[in-house]
């Protein structure tokens, strides 16, 4: 058996532990937090607002982006809000050049995902043009049949997402699976009964993930994906 046989016989074997694999995007499949904070902080300039720290930034990363910004600067006006999101969409968008790559080990852990018959999904806080946009500088749109962003549901931690991707894509709670590096992730799948997987390489501590009681805790995209497979 030549090794390429050798390579397709091995990975047909492979079994996943959940039908349906649904992840965040930011802090969990792609290295975003920097450009995150730095254009936060942009914003936070251009609108003579205080200078939020990284720490305070990472907190609020993950729920949708006017509901994060009010949460951030403590603000309750609509239009200092809006003034601030135009503010960082520019920066990310036009000003800031912070790469953001994805983590190490993506695309192989979605290739065999894919080969073990699972199906994928991604359930953010970025809009959909910002999600449109990641797919197509990674060219990784093509491995998820399905997704919900900050703009066609309601804000993490609500359920919202993850309850429209189920009726969608025509699965149960317990067939599925949430991943994710914040509280907001973990809560989403809690509240509906959905077994969920934190990462430890993201924004939130550890210790706030485990308190949601996750069904794994894993510290690399190579422990994600032996989590997620027989």
């Amino acid at each position: 058996m030549n090794i390429k046989a050798k390579q397709n016989t091995v990975t047909s074997k492979l079994v996943a532990r959940y039908k349906l694999v649904i992840f965040d995007w930011d802090g969990t499949l792609m290295d975003s937090a920097d450009k995150i904070v730095n254009c936060m902080q942009s914003a936070a300039r251009l609108c003579d607002m205080p200078i939020p720290s990284y720490e305070e930034v990472g907190h609020i990363i993950g729920i949708s982006l006017k509901p994060a910004i009010k949460q951030l600067f403590n603000i309750s006006d609509d239009a200092l809000a809006e003034q601030l999101v135009q503010a960082y969409k520019d920066a990310f968008i036009s000003s800031d050049s912070t790469p953001c790559p994805l983590f190490e080990g993506v695309v192989p852990m979605l290739d065999t995902l894919k080969n073990a018959q699972c199906t994928l999904a991604v359930a953010t806080g970025k809009a959909r043009r910002g999600l449109d946009r990641a797919w197509a500088q990674t060219n990784t749109g093509n491995y998820f049949s399905g997704s919900r962003t900050a703009d066609e549901a309601e804000s993490k931690p609500s359920p919202d997402m993850l309850l429209q991707l189920l009726d969608e894509l025509g699965f149960a709670p317990e067939e599925a699976v949430m991943i994710g590096d914040t509280t907001y992730d973990m809560q989403m799948a809690k509240t509906i009964g959905m077994d969920r997987i934190g990462v430890s390489y993201g924004v939130h501590a550890q210790v706030h993930l485990e308190a949601l009681a996750p069904v794994a805790m894993v510290h690399s995209i190579k422990e994600l994906e032996r989590a997620l497979l027989c």
